[in-house]
């Protein structure tokens, strides 16, 4: 792959990652200080739950529309322009209980173009499994840029972050057609079935991958809870900069990523699946009984665990995915895996989510310990489901 073209997709993979950053961590506290409903809190779980919908959605565009007709980076750059302008309406909206939709909305012109930039990246390179890891590094860089703004300029209460999202994904749409050419698969792209991973559904004839997939649907509650109130609940706290204090999330994200192939070979999958669960027990803890006096150290610790919590649990879940299913199904059963995951499985967190921080709302503010706790004793539930599998059925083969 030549300098120039791993420049541009360079470029494409930081801006693609800074949009997404620019609105969604900040989102929640932003509807918080914007609206005053009695009910927000389960509105800001409806919000976040949006991306959940166009998750699933998103593979029928690919699979179906973008994949047969147009060519990748022009259809990305369509996506991005008419997203520009979602994101720009959507500071102009004053009702709470339209904004879930708008963010609907765009999630379903945004969630596409996550697959066309790696369907472009991937379309340039001779040995993926070496090449794209350098490319994609820079979606976390443009993801860690995004929360270091917000957080030092201290506009996360402000609609100024929609504003940011929509200048750049303006940019990033005009700049996808400078793009190298990906060209439509036409009758050799994959069918939306295919692509929701209709093929893999032969895995849950596997005692032990049914187990795990069930686990990973359930884990997604927890990390609901994360993205869609961490922010909120830092702020209401009085961190300073919290969006910028929570890209330290990125970076133990990055550094634990590196770590993985050598894990996964060397203790396995079922140990790398109970450090990550273990790890989002001891992240609600330190948020429960974390404070900006005595106890700052624990609201740290809570946002760096997230390196383990995702990386050992999804990250680990793919490769195990692919190992389980072979060369044949591999592309069914990693969307098979997103469409549950991120799908189904945050949607049911974030509504969960929202139900339970409006319950434990005030007029003072959030007890915010209760609140924590209830995603500690989810993940201790799915954990003590986990052991109980290994028991009887001994343990997930290793990937050795």
């Amino acid at each position: 792959m030549k300098f120039a073209i791993g420049f541009k997709l360079s470029i494409m993979m930081f801006l693609e990652y800074f949009i997404w950053g620019s609105w969604y961590v900040t989102l929640g506290t932003y509807m918080g200080e914007h609206f005053h409903d009695p009910g927000i809190d389960k509105t800001i779980g409806y919000a976040y739950s949006a991306l959940a919908v166009a998750t699933m959605i998103s593979p029928f565009f690919v699979g179906m529309v973008a994949d047969r007709f147009f060519s990748a980076q022009k259809i990305m750059g369509v996506l991005h322009i008419i997203g520009a302008v979602i994101l720009y309406f959507t500071t102009t909206i004053n009702d709470s209980s339209v904004l879930p939709w708008i963010v609907l909305l765009y999630s379903l012109l945004y969630m596409p173009t996550i697959a066309l930039s790696n369907s472009v990246a991937f379309g340039q390179m001779s040995d993926p499994g070496k090449q794209f890891p350098w490319i994609r590094v820079f979606g976390t860089l443009g993801w860690i840029a995004a929360g270091t703004i917000l957080g030092l300029t201290h506009i996360e209460k402000e609609s100024t972050p929609f504003l940011i999202a929509s200048g750049v994904s303006l940019l990033l749409g005009l700049f996808s057609f400078l793009l190298p050419n990906t060209p439509p698969k036409g009758k050799e792209a994959d069918a939306a079935s295919k692509a929701l991973g209709v093929e893999a559904f032969v895995l849950f004839k596997n005692g032990p991958y049914l187990i795990f997939f069930i686990a990973a649907i359930l884990v997604c509650i927890p990390l609901s809870f994360y993205f869609g109130f961490a922010n909120p609940f830092l702020n209401e706290l009085g961190v300073d900069a919290a969006a910028f204090k929570m890209t330290l999330g990125q970076y133990s994200e990055a550094a634990f990523i590196i770590s993985i192939p050598f894990l996964f070979n060397s203790i396995g999958v079922k140990k790398m699946v109970l450090l990550g669960m273990t790890a989002w027990i001891l992240r609600y803890a330190c948020f429960a009984f974390g404070n900006v006096d005595t106890n700052l150290w624990m609201l740290y610790a809570g946002i760096i665990l997230h390196g383990i919590c995702y990386d050992f649990f999804f990250v680990t879940g793919y490769m195990y995915t692919e190992k389980k299913a072979g060369p044949k199904i591999k592309a069914s059963a990693q969307g098979l895996f997103t469409f549950a995951t991120y799908g189904v499985g945050m949607f049911i967190g974030t509504w969960v989510s929202g139900q339970v921080v409006n319950h434990y709302k005030s007029e003072s503010g959030h007890d915010w310990m209760k609140i924590w706790f209830v995603p500690a004793y989810i993940a201790v539930a799915v954990l003590i489901y986990f052991i109980l599998f290994f028991k009887e059925k001994k343990q997930i083969e290793q990937a050795s």
